[in-house]
């Protein structure tokens, strides 16, 4: 059977990401697409990542004359996983085209698990939910008639016959994940990443992946494909894979995408031998979070397998707002793991999010105090966006307008009842971040490393002034959290 794999990101309807110059491959189809392969299918990738409009699919359709059309989302990449509506319309006009010439459509994304009506009502035929690569394997086996399995036997699938929705039997996660076949990176055009890496960065960085899930339970942290299960790839076989990728495609940079990457101490000693043993040193890029950074012996096997860059999920500088949202981290792990990051020379890198249900101004500034006192390497700002199948979600679900997902990237609306307007948050976001560029421009002058950012100190600090000065104008919204103007005296003077 001919399959044609795609997946519902476009640079181009993402202003902020079409403008920050990183973009990664498509990694989750490209997994399916090798396992349907091995088993005989014929398999293609419609890459529409720098594609000006979703209707240029039409030319893959036409060429390739698919069997199946598998919109196919990068669970991997954390842009995916904010399900925005943007890419959603994107995906269902994908659909209409493929419905228009006759072939089945099957998706597979964060997105179409939370909203299965509206995509069933835009042509879906089938919809994969949770990990899908076995249920799509499957299906094509039914599609094919040589599956024993029945449809309603194919766990993980979901499929609507006259408007009713049938749910079959989640299937249960993979555990051996070195079984999967290497992902079909000869279906990428690399190309355009490479330029695009080269000539805005300077140096050209790929996506891989050593595991699947988290076994956290932050109660925001919305995980429809892989759940709070976790299993990994050997050390071995990852350094493989990253051996025959570097031999052909010539990286210089790596982003392991994984939620958390090296849970296990052991698992960072073996890779570092796997990498070693190969004669590679690649620097890279992970997320992780601040309890897992605390033993200096893992962290020095991180330095010395190629890690230069940590993105910790910090989230607050509140401990009352870290334990509401059952992140199971304490400020004093976010310091004490900062530090010995930069004892090893790698850099500590912090998500943070504004307002979450319940945070106050003493909140928000003990946040802007703990960027101050630790001065991270870099910073990346959001506020708390409430996914379907959260915790989160159910708390503030009676507080949600009409709007429920961000249009993009950048989006920043506030889509539940909070302390403060989403004009606040997003003159927040814009502050803390004139705030942490000027102290770094200060240390970068007191180093007397005269950069370009050194040099726009002066006016960081401006802005910061400016924006503060209007952050001082808002009141709360509500009675409940009784936070009076006097208290933006806790935005500090300067």
């Amino acid at each position: 059977m001919k399959i044609l794999f795609t997946h519902s990101y476009f640079l181009e309807l993402d202003a902020k990401q079409l403008q920050t110059h990183k973009p990664y491959p498509p990694l989750a189809p490209l997994y399916a697409a090798a396992l349907l392969r091995e088993q005989k299918n014929q398999v293609a990738l419609a890459d529409v990542q720098f594609a000006k409009s979703p209707d240029e699919i039409e030319l893959h359709l036409n060429t390739f004359k698919p069997d199946v059309l598998a919109i196919y989302d990068d669970g991997f990449n954390y842009l995916t996983k904010m399900c925005l509506t943007n890419m959603r319309e994107a995906a269902f006009r994908m659909l209409e085209l493929a419905k228009q010439k006759g072939i089945t459509t099957v998706v597979s994304s964060s997105d179409a698990s939370d909203h299965l009506e509206k995509y069933f009502a835009k042509g879906a035929d089938y919809i994969l939910i949770g990990e899908g690569e076995q249920t799509l394997s499957e299906l094509i086996s039914f599609l094919e008639n040589k599956n024993t399995v029945a449809k309603s036997e194919i766990e993980g699938l979901v499929y609507a016959v006259d408007g009713a929705i049938t749910k079959n039997k989640a299937r249960l996660v993979m555990r051996e994940l070195d079984d999967l076949p290497p992902p079909a990176w000869d279906l990428v055009d690399l190309a355009p990443y490479r330029t695009t890496w080269m000539k805005h960065q300077g140096y050209f960085s790929l996506n891989f992946v050593t595991t699947r899930g988290c076994p956290y339970k932050c109660n925001w942290c919305a995980k429809p494909i892989y759940g709070n299960r976790y299993n990994s790839h050997s050390p071995e076989k990852t350094a493989q894979l990253i051996q025959s990728l570097h031999q052909r495609a010539g990286f210089n940079h790596i982003w392991f995408a994984d939620d958390i990457f090296g849970l296990k101490p052991s698992w960072l000693r073996d890779f570092n031998a796997a990498m070693k043993k190969r004669g590679l040193k690649i620097p890279y890029k992970i997320q992780s979070r601040a309890d897992l950074l605390l033993e200096d012996e893992a962290i020095a096997h991180l330095a010395e397998s190629g890690c230069e860059e940590v993105w910790m999920g910090a989230e607050s500088g509140s401990q009352r707002i870290l334990d509401a949202m059952d992140k199971g981290t304490t400020v004093d792990q976010i310091k004490e793991a900062t530090e010995l990051l930069k004892k090893h020379n790698i850099k500590a890198c912090f998500f943070l999010q504004f307002g979450y249900s319940g945070e106050n101004m003493e909140d928000i500034q003990k946040t802007i105090a703990l960027v101050e006192e630790l001065s991270p390497d870099d910073i990346g700002i959001s506020v708390s966006y409430p996914l379907p199948g959260t915790k989160f979600y159910d708390r503030v679900k009676n507080e949600l307008v009409n709007k429920q997902n961000w249009t993009d990237s950048d989006d920043l609306d506030m889509m539940f009842k909070s302390t403060y307007s989403s004009d606040f948050y997003r003159l927040l976001q814009r502050y803390v971040h004139y705030a942490f560029r000027t102290s770094k421009a200060i240390e970068e002058l007191k180093k007397r490393q005269f950069k370009r950012s050194s040099l726009l100190g002066p006016y960081y600090r401006l802005k910061k002034l400016q924006l503060k000065r209007k952050l001082l104008k808002f009141e709360p919204q509500s009675e409940t959290f009784l936070v009076t103007k006097a208290n933006t005296t806790l935005l500090k003077t300067d």
